[in-house]
């Protein structure tokens, strides 16, 4: 397995909220000199509209870099998972990460099942494995009773217990209810804090390893090194003073969560 970064990782540093965003290629070399070898370019719907002459740029970028790609959209519409192994194939891409809804669809169950029925024969033909990941639109048991209908290689999970929090689903099961189908992982610890005058709750980010991420029941489960299952760092970073300081401190928590992972994991990259 292989530690990376995603996009989400430098979610308020690429933003329009900060003087001089970062541009995909500024990311995939901030990630090259962090010494990782794999990025996971997730909802980032620009690349959607790139030409093949930009794409075949973007993986001479990162073959100069040393690093592996990952893609990451949202939706099972046919056309949209298309466009994605297409993009998958001039990237030379094999993992693909998404979700059932988007922000224009949201199929029922077994609307769901259709759309996988319909896309699986042209994953498998590529080998492109589609990770769909647990979030709280979806409760994770229900999107495993879609999932279980196929027993293929190239269709699985991709999990962030952190995203069901909010469905009031528990990480702890989250992780139990996925496991054995887990492709993808991502990881991002989070906390909760109590608002101002103790009315309230707000769930956040948290620095990897300071939070309620039980890190070591997740890999106790999911065996990512057994099954070369790579681990994708994000943040929940909420903005900070200024922008100053809130790119400050995504970059602080990505540094961090490296060093985690490295530590715990130390035949990884």
């Amino acid at each position: 397995m292989a530690i990376g970064l995603s996009t989400y990782a430098f979610f308020w540093r690429s933003s329009d909220r900060v003087p001089a965003p970062l541009t995909l290629a500024q990311m995939l070399e901030q990630t090259a000199a962090m010494g990782v070898t794999l990025f996971q370019i997730c909802d980032y719907p620009q690349i959607e509209n790139w030409s093949d002459a930009e794409l075949l740029a973007l993986r001479q970028q990162a073959d100069r870099l040393g690093l592996e790609l990952e893609l990451g959209t949202r939706g099972l519409q046919t056309a949209h998972l298309q466009r994605y192994l297409q993009l998958a194939s001039i990237l030379q891409v094999t993992v693909i990460r998404s979700m059932f809804n988007s922000a224009s669809h949201r199929p029922t169950l077994a609307e769901a099942a259709a759309l996988i029925e319909t896309i699986l024969p042209q994953l498998e033909q590529q080998q492109v494995k589609l990770c769909l990941e647990t979030y709280e639109q979806v409760n994770s048991a229900e999107m495993m009773s879609v999932i279980a209908r196929f027993p293929s290689a190239y269709l699985g999970v991709c999990l962030d217990p952190a995203n069901c929090v909010a469905a009031l689903e528990q990480p702890q099961q989250v992780i139990t209810n996925t496991a054995d189908r887990v492709l993808n992982l991502h990881i991002k610890d989070f906390a909760f804090s109590r608002q101002e005058g103790w009315v309230g709750f707000t769930l956040a980010g948290a620095p990897l390893g300071e939070g309620l991420l039980d890190y070591d029941l997740l890999i106790a489960q999911v065996r990512p090194d057994e099954r070369g299952i790579n681990q994708i760092v994000e943040h929940w970073l909420p903005w900070q003073q200024d922008a100053q300081s809130t790119c400050q401190r995504e970059a602080e928590w990505t540094q961090q969560s490296v060093d985690f992972l490295r530590h715990r994991q130390p035949r990884s990259n």
